[in-house]
Order: structure tokens, then sequence, then C-alpha cells
């Protein structure tokens, strides 16, 4: 069963995240374009399960299916697209999870909505507060539910969601 839990923000979820960029950058080597640190881990002052969530950019989607059994090795087991066309996730640690690795190709317009997400949250600290707190109120009430967890967040993260894609347009039309 995953127990819920949300901590303050730490430091070290940076250092895990770089970590683990150069590991998957041996494992797969030129297929990567670049690797980026996203989800609440990668927030700074944000309350998060401390989860490391990584987006690798490849040149092709498919050719990653062909690197299953050396993440395997590496402790990270396969799920596919996992309800996203066009991805491959990969989770680590089991029921105490510890990384969440977000493949997709060049191009896939997910990549703009993570990042999106991001930079919006370590703009807009008072969303991000806000965001964390939520988080931290539904892993007391639901510690160990992680589906009621993640719908409790839904309504939140969507509408930051969309305040960060319309914020991120912006951004390019300054540009």
């Amino acid at each position: 069963m995953r127990k819920v839990e949300v901590t303050p923000y730490q430091k070290l979820w940076e250092e895990r995240f770089k970590e683990t960029a150069v590991k998957l950058q041996a494992v797969l080597g030129d297929e990567i374009i670049e690797i980026h640190h996203i989800g609440s881990t990668s927030v700074p002052g944000l309350a998060a399960k401390p989860i490391i969530d990584v987006l690798p950019v490849v040149k092709d989607i498919k050719r990653i299916d062909e690197y299953e059994a050396i993440m395997r090795e590496e402790g990270y087991v396969p799920k596919g697209e996992n309800g996203i066309s066009g991805r491959r996730y990969f989770a680590k640690g089991g029921d105490s999870r510890t990384h969440h690795i977000h493949i997709y190709e060049q191009g896939h317009d997910q990549i703009a909505r993570h990042l999106a997400f991001r930079n919006y949250l370590r703009c807009h600290t008072e969303a991000a507060h806000t965001y964390g707190q939520l988080k931290i109120d539904l892993a007391s009430q639901f510690p160990l539910d992680i589906d009621a967890y993640i719908k409790g967040k839904e309504g939140l993260a969507s509408e930051i969601d969309r305040l960060a894609l319309e914020w991120h347009r912006l951004q390019l039309s300054e540009d």
C-alpha cells in the first residue's frame, strides 16, 4: 500500500535529480536531447511527496522500448504510456516511490505543459504555497488513499495548469 507523505521542500531533491539525470544519460546515451526536473520537487519552497519527477526529451520515443531491460536493472518498472499517448513512463521504489521518469519525444505537447507548470509555480510563490498547503492537508486527510489524494488536488492542479499555459504563452509572445 502506498502511503501518502508530503514533506517540506528539501534542497537534496535537486541533487537527487542531478544524480538521476547523469545515470539516465549513461543509460539512454545519444537518444537524450535534454533532461528536465519537473513536478513539485523541482519548485523551491514547495511541499511535495519526496518523489523525483524527471522528464527526458528524446529523439525517437519508439527506441526507448529497447531500453526496458537496462531500466529494470537500474530499479525502474516500465509502465508503457501509462495513460498518456506518446509517453514512456517508469517508476522506481514500489510502494515507497522515489522516482518517476516521464520520457517524451522532442516536440510532444506534454513537455511544454510540464515545464510551464513548473516555471509558473517557481515564479508565483503564492500559488505554490496554496498548492503545497492543499497537498499537506490532503496527505493528512488521506494518508493511505493515494487515489483520494490525487482526486483532491485535481481541481487546483488543473487551474494552475490552465494559468501556467496562459502565462507561458504570454512569456513567449514577449520574447
